[in-house]
């Protein structure tokens, strides 16, 4: 622990003065990162980028490097995360491994450094300063609002979850050996500076992670160093590693990471039993039986040119669908995103305003949120996966607390979790309805697609109940 006063003292008070200009300077200036839409908060954090660039030059293809010595880009970055935080979190019941990893890397090896159950501060701050271990703080967002409203926003941008971790290293130290991630990954340098190199990937768009060493990876193809308010992109399977300069006290950075397996192969898999069941319906040739000991023989040339043949047929049907039917995919993704940030901790929002009825004005509420599915499973069925609308949980709603903990789905019971998973349902006579709300900015109960003004003004009522639409 630093003692009072000294170096440390004076570096504390300098970076909570250099805030407080930031603050003042910033009063009267726009938001360094926009939270008006998913648009606009994804275009402000690669800005000067812009959005079409990004997308056709560096997307899944080669990294990104934005260094921007802003002072209001700087203190805000400072805002989500900083090594002084620990103590104040650590009084919440961290736990080792679940929250918090202490690590370093040594002769290209990953060692762990963590002890048992909680984490205490004074412990966290004596292997950080004395063995040069890097603090790994798991998804941050459960604890730091403004990294919330950045994570809920980049989830709507993406359609995909989310995740983040927080790596503070000392000075002269490197925390993890070079390795790969099977995600799109951010880095939000906070505090000091970070020496980073990056290699050509072994594995384009990897999926899964993996430690490479030294004799495989080559040379670096870049290698520069991150200072406060710079921000990296690259894409999965791009080799890294990174360490902390003698010339700064530590560093402190936030990896914020999406599209772990969203891929086209991992959509496939998860479709084609759907897209299946429904051709065969119509299909005979899907209904004809394989072969005698087809399941017995190990290798069949015939059966092999049958099946390439029904693939065709198959994807021809793809191609005349209307609609893709609902997936476990879409199901994980509305199961554990994060709640909206609406500012409150822990009330659930509650409907208000007027009732809808046959002569009112509607307009959907969270439409970033909100998903319409023909469920597979259920005949002539359709439902409005609602958004979860507290902060903190309850029945039928996603924790904040345990958002990508991967802990939820182990505790829900089972009524819990079919909340969450369909929503409101309704007769699938009612999906040109819901998706005519869904799809515009406002529209009239009495001009929905449907046969009676009772149905009409049940489905208003219905989604104002559960605060997805409001009335104008």
């Amino acid at each position: 622990m630093p003692k009072k006063g000294g170096k440390h003292a004076e570096m504390g008070k300098e970076i909570q003065a250099r805030r407080k200009r930031a603050k003042l300077e910033a009063a009267g200036s726009p938001s360094v990162v926009s939270f008006e839409s998913p648009d606009s908060l994804f275009c402000s954090l690669i800005s000067p980028i812009q959005e079409e660039v990004f997308f056709r030059e560096y997307w899944e293809q080669k990294p990104l490097l934005v260094q921007r010595n802003d002072p209001l880009v700087a203190a805000y970055y400072l805002s989500l995360f900083q090594l002084s935080d620990l103590e104040k979190l650590c009084s919440q019941g961290l736990c080792y491994g679940r929250d918090v990893n202490v690590c370093r890397c040594v002769n290209g090896k990953k060692k762990v450094l963590n002890k048992e159950g909680k984490v205490n501060y004074m412990q966290l701050k004596k292997d950080f300063d004395q063995k040069k271990a890097t603090i790994q703080f798991h998804q941050p967002q459960r604890f730091k609002e403004e990294l919330w409203k950045i994570q809920e926003k980049l989830e709507c941008y993406f359609g995909s979850l989310v995740g983040s971790n927080v790596y503070i290293t000392p000075r002269g130290s490197q925390g993890l050996p070079p390795h790969y991630d099977d995600v799109e990954v951010f880095i939000l340098q906070l505090e000091g500076e970070k020496h980073w190199q990056l290699y050509k990937p072994t594995v384009p768009l990897a999926r899964e992670y993996n430690v490479e060493s030294e004799d495989r990876i080559g040379n670096p193809t870049h290698e520069f160093i991150l200072k406060p308010g710079d921000l990296l992109y690259f894409p999965r399977g791009t080799i890294h590693q990174a360490d902390t300069p003698l010339g700064t006290s530590h560093s402190t950075h936030v990896t914020i990471s999406t599209y772990q397996n969203n891929s086209w192969g991992d959509f496939l898999l998860d479709a084609i039993p759907s897209l299946v069941f429904d051709a065969a319906k119509d299909d005979v040739a899907l209904r004809t039986s394989i072969p005698r000991q087809l399941l017995l023989q190990v290798n069949s040339p015939d059966s092999m040119k049958k099946l390439s043949g029904l693939l065709r047929r198959l994807a021809d049907h793809v191609e005349h669908s209307r609609d893709l039917r609902s997936s476990d995919m879409k199901k994980d993704f509305i199961m554990h995103r994060l709640p909206p940030c609406l500012g409150c901790d822990s009330d659930s929002l509650t409907p208000g305003g007027k009732l809808p009825r046959i002569d009112s004005r509607i307009r959907l509420q969270f439409r970033d949120h909100a998903l319409i599915t023909v469920e597979p499973d259920q005949e002539n069925a359709v439902s409005m996966k609602k958004p979860p609308l507290c902060a903190w949980g309850g029945l039928g709603c996603v924790r904040r607390d345990t958002h990508m903990m991967g802990t939820e789905d182990d505790t829900a019971s089972e009524e819990g979790t079919s909340q969450q998973t369909h929503g409101l349902r309704f007769p699938l006579s009612h999906l040109e309805a819901l998706k005519q709300i869904w799809s515009s900015s406002t529209v009239n109960v009495k001009e929905l697609h449907l046969t009676s003004d009772e149905e009409k003004e049940n489905l208003a009522l219905s989604l104002w109940t559960e605060c997805l639409v409001e009335v104008i």
